[in-house]
């Protein structure tokens, strides 16, 4: 019993009582998603023959990586997309949609962001105003147009008069920093149904972070030509030490392929040093068990802060878009305390207390929990949030479901803690 091992307030210990009672049943849901996806990653290895020799590294060019080009092959087949580029030569999931978005758009083209103002992070690369500059789309000549969401979804009838003058139809999956729902599939398959019919050339192009694997569909497999992604997030299973992907039709993924290397080279090169591709195989094997557990710490950090009396989004019986839950503190300093809690209870770094920073590629300071085997891993349990009001906590993954169980609940115990030194486990001094 969690119990016998933390030093739990009755409050904190009733609500997680309650909270596991709740939850049964979504948690059963979700590990039937979980099946579908193990055993569609299961027939993927299998019908592509791995072989131990494909788990060997290369060096230099990295021509002729035969276990390169065999995971691409995979990554692609579970996405039910015609080519894939996954690799580590992508440093983040904001350089892998940079590498998309110049690799498809062109001086006079149009990049139509129907979800919204994007993630904080490609203000600078789409050049938004009030965003530094250093070679953005803006600078080359490519035009930016933005649609809000109607009732968290993307507005069709906007999309539809929009389109016709549009390159890109670009939705955001997760809600970032925002306020908002992620997006279902229904949202995303509506959407990409709206612009194809107002104009058939658009590209759909879909930022997939946080939400591969949450269901037991991807994007291209209902409307988006392509998908981007982290593989420190969900697709890379906790075990990917870096990376990004690009997924979808196979013509996109080329001109995507030129940009990542150079024009005329494409996706011929890039080594795989050292030990890297078994770790990306066995962290892309090991996923959809990864991705389920995150959702199932999603569901129960829900359902016990809205038992503590704050409000969270999505509620465990919510449909999810990605795996991420927000959780409203409404006040700075327990927004700090939250997210020291459950950095103390990270199996790295757990005696670190997070402070807010001025963080690249933010807007506001950022106060980031992150006891990550990997760093930046957002597979892995981490809280983070910009300190400005409602002082909004963006809780993420977890490994384990146990682990974020005890990290979610001492945080929370935390937060009701009488004045004196804070006590994690029974028995501390």
């Amino acid at each position: 019993m969690i119990s016998d091992w933390l030093e739990l307030s009755p409050k904190v210990k009733h609500a997680d009582a309650e909270a596991m009672l709740i939850i049964a049943s979504r948690c059963w849901q979700i590990d039937q998603i979980k099946e579908v996806n193990q055993l569609k990653m299961l027939r993927a290895f299998t019908t592509q023959r791995v072989a131990a020799h494909h788990l060997a590294g290369s060096t230099g060019y990295g021509y002729n990586d035969a276990g390169r080009e065999k995971l691409e092959q995979i990554f692609a087949a579970i996405t039910g997309s015609e080519a894939a580029l996954f690799r580590p030569h992508f440093m983040s999931g904001t350089h892998a949609l940079t590498v998309a978005l110049f690799g498809l758009l062109r001086p006079g083209h149009t990049l139509l962001c129907a979800t919204g103002r994007p993630y904080d992070t490609l203000a600078g690369v789409i050049g938004l105003e009030g965003a530094q500059s250093h070679g953005s789309l803006a600078e080359f000549g490519v035009h930016y147009r933005q649609l809000e969401l109607q009732d968290g979804q993307p507005d069709l009838d906007a999309i539809t008069a929009a389109a016709p003058n549009a390159t890109i139809l670009y939705l955001q999956r997760s809600r970032g920093y925002a306020s908002r729902p992620a997006l279902l599939p229904a949202h995303i398959e509506a959407a990409a149904k709206a612009a194809k019919a107002a104009n058939p050339a658009i590209y759909v192009v879909v930022d997939n972070c946080y939400g591969e694997f949450v269901d037991t569909r991807e994007p291209t497999e209902y409307g988006a030509d392509l998908i981007v992604g982290s593989l420190i997030k969900n697709p890379g299973g906790g075990i990917a030490p870096s990376g990004g992907y690009i997924a979808g039709k196979a013509k996109l993924v080329e001109l995507c392929a030129h940009r990542l290397s150079a024009p005329g080279v494409g996706a011929e090169v890039g080594s795989m040093p050292g030990d890297v591709t078994r770790q990306l195989y066995l962290g892309l094997y090991n996923a959809p068990a990864a991705t389920a557990e995150a959702l199932k710490a999603g569901a129960y950090a829900a359902t016990l802060f809205e038992q503590l009396g704050y409000e969270t989004h999505p509620k465990w019986y919510h449909q999810r878009g990605d795996i991420i839950t927000a959780i409203t503190m409404g006040d700075a300093e327990q927004l700090k305390t939250l997210c020291r809690g459950i950095q103390a209870m990270s199996p790295v770094d757990s005696a670190a207390a997070p402070e807010p920073w001025p963080m690249p590629g933010y807007d506001n300071d950022v106060i980031m929990a992150a006891g990550a085997f990997t760093q930046g891993s957002s597979i892995e349990l981490s809280c983070d949030a910009p300190m400005r009001p409602p002082y909004t906590a963006y809780l993420q993954g977890g490994l384990n479901f146990a682990a974020s169980r005890a990290a979610i609940l001492a945080a929370a115990n935390l937060l009701f803690a009488q004045p004196g030194p804070a006590r994690y486990w029974k028995g501390e001094g």
